[in-house]
């Protein structure tokens, strides 16, 4: 699949229509054809949001550009008459709008015009505890910065930008800044840890957890009260959009979130273009655009940078009555730039919801912990299947270029070490049906880590065309079905391939660093079913290290 980078014509095209006044940005123009042509997988076509020609100023309701005055009442009213006229254009002119939480209304476009910046207060009082993340949520969060609930067409459009004032909800790592600047962090308040590695902007906000964790020991069910004696901990994802329908991200740079940056929940029919992202790469939980349990989403042509994951599908629970195949269907992403960001696109940790039909196309990732990140674990699985990976390019990968992690935050065994089984139940995560081709990579440390359960392998996934240096080479562990087609792996040290109880791979046609010390390493005495085609093995110093006890057909060569 080309992208849009790919067809000058439509650009041309595009250009002109802009030019002739047809094109506003935020006015329901549709995906462009071509990042809906050649899915490998049958996706209806993504409805985009549209809005009345009307238009409601937040200046016309009292609202002041000074960044001091509140204006969380003028927005309020503004959306409020907005929405009752029938729907149109919030604008937010340029100036700095200081404010507490907006709540959206369906049919509302919040438009940020150029050098128009929406400021959250750094006072943490302005944002109540309530129902998290639906109003009949058991539990509470401070309000979130955006919110909006079962609401059909809404959008944020425009060239400005919405700063959620993060600093003064994250906790901070002290291994992630410099001594000048945790100096300077400590001196402005807040409460440093008993073992001084971790500063909270608040006694309360460090005390939270433990102090809810010995609630739900005493009580069942906790009431608002309760969590009012964590609120500090209890900071929130800045854009939120649960349950809604036609949903548009037009424009903006969301950044500087308490939590995770942009986080669409259980919605539908959502386009998400040409927006940019950013949070400190140190930022705690800072996590980019999290799409939750969602479906018929189309995600292109936007940069993140980011603290933790940065384009990341989270398919969790599902709201009874839905009848979902899945809760993560039906997903577009291509064209996107991540900078920084533990994963450049990730699926997981919870993966219990389930996840199909996701294509991701001609994205690139610079300096990012890991490039293509899937992870979860027992108790917080679920099926992740169909998913087509081509055309990323990478550099700089921290630590694996590709990464399959049945283990996230277990401990898991070392590559040898025994490992014990445990009951499959609808939580035990499997990936299986994963399509990865035409991917280079410039510098990681590891190219491919595949680490499955011994009782749930990781299983069938083609990796093909691809180009990965990296400091180490590929290791699968509890893993079947597996091809490498096309592959070359240029390792500095070790091993090529590293494998541990597998079955029925296939490398073809690969290529690997010049006089490699050692090509292959089989752990375990139990894989079979390696089949080595059509790849010359004279110029390794060493073909094969096998464990004792390895049956002489468990590795063929043709």
């Amino acid at each position: 699949m080309k992208s849009v980078r790919s067809f000058p014509f439509f650009i041309v095209g595009l250009s002109i229509a802009c030019f002739s006044g047809i094109c506003s940005r935020g006015n329901a123009q549709p995906v462009p054809e071509l990042y809906m042509a050649n899915l490998p997988f049958t996706m209806p076509q993504v409805q985009v949001a549209a809005f009345p020609e009307r238009t409601f100023s937040i200046a016309d309701y009292g609202a002041a550009a000074d960044g001091q005055t509140m204006n969380t009442k003028a927005f309020a009213d503004a959306i409020q008459s907005c929405a009752k006229s029938g729907g149109g254009q919030v604008v937010v002119p340029p100036g700095v709008w200081l404010t507490g939480p907006i709540r959206f209304e369906s049919n509302i476009n919040l438009h940020l015009e150029a050098g128009a910046l929406i400021l959250f207060s750094r006072n943490r009082d302005d944002f109540p505890l309530m129902p998290a993340p639906t109003p009949a949520s058991k539990n509470y969060a401070c309000a979130y910065p955006i919110y909006g609930y079962d609401l059909e067409n809404i959008a944020i459009t425009g060239d400005g930008v919405i700063d959620g004032s993060g600093e003064q909800w994250r906790p901070m790592k002290k291994g992630k800044y410099t001594a000048a600047q945790w100096k300077e962090t400590v001196e402005s308040g807040g409460v440093v840890s008993p073992d001084g590695q971790m500063w909270w902007p608040s006694l309360q906000a460090m005390n939270g957890d433990e102090y809810l964790k010995n609630l739900r020991k005493e009580k069942k069910i906790l009431t608002e009260e309760d969590f009012s004696g964590a609120k500090d901990f209890l900071r929130s994802n800045m854009v939120v959009f649960h349950s809604c329908r036609k949903v548009l991200l037009d424009g903006p740079t969301f950044r500087n979130s308490p939590k995770f940056c942009v986080n669409p929940v259980q919605c539908e029919n959502v386009v998400i273009r040409n927006i940019k992202i950013q949070n400190d790469w140190n930022a705690q939980n800072g996590d980019g655009l999290d799409i939750g349990s969602s479906h018929n989403v189309i995600v292109y042509n936007c940069t993140v940078d980011a603290g933790d994951d940065a384009i990341c599908l989270k398919p969790g629970t599902i709201d009874k009555g839905r009848n979902w195949t899945a809760a993560c269907e039906n997903i577009v992403i291509a064209d996107c730039i991540v900078y920084h960001g533990h994963g450049g696109f990730v699926i997981g940790s919870e993966t219990y919801g389930g996840t199909k039909n996701i294509s991701v196309r001609n994205c690139t990732f610079i300096g990012t912990d890991v490039g293509l990140r899937f992870k979860s674990s027992r108790n917080r699985g679920g099926l992740t299947e169909n998913i087509f990976i081509d055309g990323i390019h990478m550099k700089d990968i921290a630590t694996s270029a590709i990464l399959f992690d049945s283990y996230y935050e277990d401990d898991k065994p070392s590559s040898g070490e025994a490992r014990i089984s445990a009951p499959v139940t609808p939580r035990t995560p499997l990936f299986q049906k994963f399509y990865i081709k035409n991917v280079v990579c410039s510098g990681a440390r590891q190219a491919i880590y595949i680490q499955g359960l011994p009782e749930q392998f990781v299983r069938d996934i083609d990796f093909s065309h691809m180009t990965i240096s990296a400091r180490s080479g590929v290791t699968c562990i509890d893993a079947e079905g597996l091809a490498f087609k096309d592959v070359t792996v240029l390792a500095a040290q070790g091993p090529v391939f590293t494998m541990d109880h597998v079955k029925n791979i296939i490398i073809q046609r690969n290529n690997f660093t010049p006089d490699a010390s050692l090509f292959m390493k089989v752990v375990n005495k139990e894989s079979a079913g390696i089949r080595i085609l059509e790849t010359d093995l004279s110029h390794v110093k060493k073909q094969f290290d096998l464990a004792p006890g390895l049956p002489e057909q468990a590795i063929q060569t043709h």
